[in-house]
């Protein structure tokens, strides 16, 4: 795991494998940002010419290397691209700075020490810079012996003040943050042949012992016994029996309490609806929205927010085996409802239908769950931001706020009334299907039908940008993004500061 840490040296001053460097788009060309004065002064005052005739514009994410001159400790130079250089008086924007920073760390694979000297002078660009760059180290390689890729070994953010109360307050937030969003990312990038449900709440459980969180694990019995049929239904079909897990943390003053239900498909075949060819390949991401309840709590607790925060993980694995439930069953779920099962590929809204209701049961505050639930979403919003709804349009509102401060692309999407009678069924209660247009706002429909009454609920659809299949770039890396950790971890923190709710 990379390592954070602030430094009052210079960036000249400093022992590193590399120090780090910003670069804005000027109206003559490339200028250099605040923090890398002293890099310039080694360059006698030319660093932006010499970039500029290595062909670097400053434009967001382009990177550059080039030999460090006499009287800079650090051998290479990257100097990173922060876009259109702000307008006098204003600052720079926090989601340039960390995918700046987060560009500049994967070009740094396999280091041992950078320093950053980009702009940090203000806690909450600290902040973003040191995120951007933990998530930017990020690597995954358990299974590849020979692979070539490792982190960068430590992270060292210059200009700071390490004394300064708002400085250390930054760096804990980006530490725990950073540490737990590339936590989910493991988690999602594992095979499902090795994180299966059992193994899912098996890793809950150690870090509830390390993390001092009350864990507790229903298994195939507890489940049965407790009338939990949404997720006992989809979990059928597999060899691996199916969990619910709460993972709790509490604070001995905390007035207010969130739960966070995830999503927790740790394979998704599709059952008997079985996914056409092409689409198999990535189902081990379909868990993505309980590896980011998991992880929120975990950093909440690392960071000892004011707040009782309660996760829930669905968690089961949906496949098509002799004993899996077929298009045309009947479940009848923990809440007492009945579902008619029209798609067994329409499994998630089942599996959170059971924990929706569970979680309503101890009233918290407020609910969010976070699910890969629809390819619809996809469809509306495309793979770049998710989409939020809620019973509560104020609420909805300011997780919008909430997840974009966060870094974390989003857009507010509505539940028309009109849509509920389209899945009426004439069997059960309600279908698990409805019409296929607006089919992303009718799967968060059917969940609003187990939120308990007078409860403040959010669906965030994170079906989009949960798992990056193409090109690494900025922070974001090829496989598991961790989306939703920096959004529900802000819901946290305002929480606990009596802004949320």
């Amino acid at each position: 795991m990379t390592a954070l840490t602030l430094s009052t040296s210079s960036a000249a001053a400093l022992r590193a494998d590399a120090v780090v460097v910003g670069v804005t788009k000027g109206p003559k060309g490339p200028q250099v940002a605040p923090g890398a004065e002293a890099v310039d002064k080694a360059f006698d005052g030319k660093l932006a010419a010499v970039l500029e005739t290595l062909g670097a514009s400053g434009a967001d994410g382009e990177v550059t290397k080039l030999p460090a001159p006499a009287g800079l400790k650090a051998p290479l130079v990257i100097a990173v691209g922060l876009g259109d250089a702000p307008e006098d008086g204003a600052g720079f924007d926090a989601e340039a700075l960390r995918r700046a920073a987060g560009a500049a760390a994967r070009a740094l694979s396999g280091a041992k020490k950078a320093a950053f000297a980009l702009p940090a002078a203000e806690a909450a660009d600290l902040e973003a810079v040191a995120t951007g760059a933990l998530l930017g180290a990020y690597a995954f390689t358990a299974y590849q012996a020979d692979s070539g890729k490792s982190t960068l070994g430590e992270v060292a953010v210059t200009g700071a003040k390490p004394r300064d109360k708002a400085h250390k307050a930054a760096a804990a937030r980006a530490a725990a943050v950073g540490a737990e969003v590339n936590r989910a990312r493991d988690l999602i990038n594992t095979p499902p042949n090795d994180l299966n449900p059992k193994a899912f709440a098996t890793a809950v459980q150690a870090a509830g012992k390390e993390h001092g969180l009350k864990v507790e694990v229903l298994d195939e019995k507890a489940l049965t016994k407790g009338g939990y049929g949404g997720i006992l239904g989809v979990g059928q079909g597999s060899a691996t029996p199916p969990r619910l897990v709460r993972v709790a943390y509490t604070h001995a003053k905390a007035t207010r309490t969130l739960a966070f239900v995830g999503k927790g498909i740790t394979y998704d075949s599709g059952g008997i609806s079985l996914k056409p060819p092409g689409h198999n390949e990535t189902m081990k991401c379909d868990m993505s929205g309980a590896a980011a309840v998991f992880a929120a709590v975990v950093a909440t607790a690392k960071l000892g927010l004011e707040v009782n925060v309660t996760g829930w993980l669905a968690l089961a694995e949906n496949m098509p085996g002799g004993n899996a439930i077929r298009p045309g069953d009947v479940l009848k779920m923990y809440s007492g409802k009945t579902v008619e099962v029209l798609n067994t590929d329409a499994e998630g809204r089942l599996v959170l239908g059971d924990a929706l209701a569970r979680a309503s049961e101890e009233a918290p505050d407020a609910i969010v769950d976070v699910a890969t639930l629809t390819g619809a979403m996809v469809l509306a919003l495309g793979e770049g931001r998710f989409g939020i709804m809620s019973n509560d349009d104020g609420f909805r509102t300011r997780i919008h706020t909430a997840a974009l401060a966060a870094g974390e692309d989003s857009w507010p999407m509505p539940l028309p009334k009109e849509l509920r009678k389209t899945f009426d069924s004439p069997t059960a209660d309600i279908a698990n299907m409805g019409v296929r247009p607006g089919g992303g706002l009718i799967a968060g429909l059917f969940l609003k039908e187990f939120v308990g009454e007078g409860i403040t609920w959010a669906h965030l659809d994170i079906a989009g940008p949960a798992f990056h299949e193409g090109a690494p770039f900025g922070y974001t890396p090829k496989g598991g993004t961790g989306t939703a950790v920096r959004t529900l971890v802000s819901l946290a923190h305002q929480a606990a500061d009596g802004n949320l709710l």
